[in-house]
C-alpha cells in the first residue's frame, strides 16, 4: 500500500522479506564505485561489514537517531534499487522501521525522494527509486543517503546487516537502441 505524504515524496510499507537476493538481470551492482561512509557505528561494526557479503555481520549505529549511511560517487550514476538486509527475529529492536532515501549532489543538496515503513521484515528489502511517471524509471545522483528514522519497539541503535545498490546495465554499444544479448547480433548491429 502506498500513500502521499505532505512533503511530496512517496511513502510506502513493506512487510516481510525475501531470504535470497533475487535481482532482474538487466541491472548491476553499482556499490564497489562508491566511497561509503556511515554516521556512527560501534567499533567492529563499521561500513566494511555492511558490504562482506555476510549475514552474520552487520552494521551497529551509536548515537543518535537518525542513523545515516553514505553513498558517494565520483561521477553521476543511474540508481534504480536499494536492496537491505535486515533480520527482525534476530534483531528485534534494533531492526529498522522506517527509512528515507535521499539524492543530490552532496551533503548540501540532498532531495527526500522515499521513505518506506517496514513491518518485521527478516531477508532482503528491496525499495525502487522509480517514481510512478514511466519516464523516471531511475535516480541520476552522485550521492545516496538511506536514513534510519526509527526502529521497531523504538529501539535506539541500528543493525543492517547488508546493503545493496543496483542501476541499470549500460548499452554496450553507444547511440544503439536495442541492446543485442549475442556477439552474433552485435556483429552485425551497425551498417558500414
Amino acid at each position: 500500500m502506498a500513500t502521499e505524504s505532505s512533503e511530496g515524496e512517496e511513502e510506502t510499507k513493506l512487510t516481510g522479506g525475501n531470504p535470497q537476493l533475487v535481482v532482474d538481470g538487466d541491472l548491476r551492482e553499482m556499490a564497489k564505485m562508491a566511497a561509503w561512509s556511515v554516521s556512527s557505528c560501534k567499533p567492529g561494526n563499521g561500513v566494511s561489514s555492511l558490504r562482506d557479503d555476510n549475514y552474520e555481520t552487520y552494521w551497529q549505529s551509536d548515537g543518535a537517531q537518525p542513523h545515516l549511511v553514505n553513498i558517494q560517487f565520483q561521477k553521476k550514476v543511474k540508481l534504480q534499487l536499494v536492496a537491505l538486509y535486515v533480520d527482525f527475529n534476530l534483531d528485534e529492536s534494533y531492526t529498522p522501521s522506517k527509512i528515507s532515501i535521499r539524492a543530490g549532489d552532496g551533503f548540501h543538496n540532498l532531495k527526500e525522494i522515499k521513505t518506506v515503513e517496514l513491518v518485521k521484515p527478516t531477508g532482503w528489502v528491496h525499495i525502487s527509486l522509480s517514481g510512478n511517471d514511466p519516464r523516471e524509471a531511475f535516480v541520476n545522483t552522485f550521492m545516496l543517503q538511506i536514513g534510519i528514522l526509527s526502529n521497531h519497539l523504538n529501539g535506539r541503535d541500528t543493525h543492517v546487516r547488508q546493503i545493496k545498490v543496483y542501476g541499470p546495465r549500460p548499452n554496450p554499444i553507444p547511440h544503439q537502441p536495442f541492446q543485442f544479448t549475442s556477439s552474433e547480433f552485435i556483429t552485425y548491429s551497425t551498417v558500414r
